[in-house]
């Protein structure tokens, strides 16, 4: 990474946002904007061949959810440090872009001395937030607050072999049971949770130490 400057991309589907974020920036002497994107494909291609050491990353992108791009430039970039600032302000969603390799999670409404602050934290390595995120956070969740759903014995059997990533086919083929009555099975699990995803779910039978 460069001693003297940031070379920092902004990743947004508002160039409004991305405006702002410029003139912000503009004047720290540590960071230089070397451009703004309106959606993943355009950033990834520029990843391949130019170099960024700082990404500024919006969850709501046209082409691709913003935790899964933060995963995908992690995995191709590791050495890129990704901000998130978002206005989403669901606590599953903070923990997963963390998951997914994200040195930090911000609101919009953030001021520049947090930006400042979350940036200069995490080029030293550190997990950054700004203060409402940390409000969030240090709330309990949603499943923190609700009773462990009571599983059949077949249910907590798909349910781990959910979480090592099988699919319904290998699943069924293991269990000696058809694909469709697995996705019945995941869709019971979606109920008993409450949640909406496999992503969710295995967060939350984590946090209820089902897994």
């Amino acid at each position: 990474m460069q001693k003297d400057k940031l070379l920092t991309a902004i990743v947004d589907d508002h160039p409004i946002v991305i405006e702002g974020l410029k003139n912000m920036l503009k004047n720290e002497a540590n960071i230089e904007v070397i451009g703004g994107f309106q959606n993943g494909a355009e950033i990834l291609s520029y990843l391949e061949n130019e170099k960024v050491d700082l990404v500024l990353l919006d969850i709501s992108l046209p082409d691709i959810n913003g935790m899964e791009l933060c995963l995908e430039i992690k995995k191709k970039y590791r050495s890129v440090i990704v901000l998130i600032l978002s206005n989403r302000t669901e606590r599953s969603i903070v923990v997963q872009t963390i998951q997914n390799g994200a040195s930090g999670y911000l609101l919009k409404n953030s001021s520049l001395d947090e930006l400042r602050r979350c940036i200069t934290e995490a080029v030293k390595g550190s997990i950054c937030y700004s203060k409402e995120v940390m409000e969030i956070l240090s709330r309990p969740s949603r499943n923190e607050l609700l009773a462990a759903p009571r599983l059949t014995k077949r249910e907590k059997q798909i349910l781990e072999l959910i979480a090592q990533g099988k699919t319904s086919q290998t699943i069924g083929e293991e269990l000696f049971l058809s694909p469709l009555t697995i996705d019945t099975h995941r869709k019971n699990l979606l109920q008993k949770f409450q949640v909406r995803n496999v992503a969710e779910l295995i967060m939350s039978a984590n946090q209820q130490h089902l897994l």
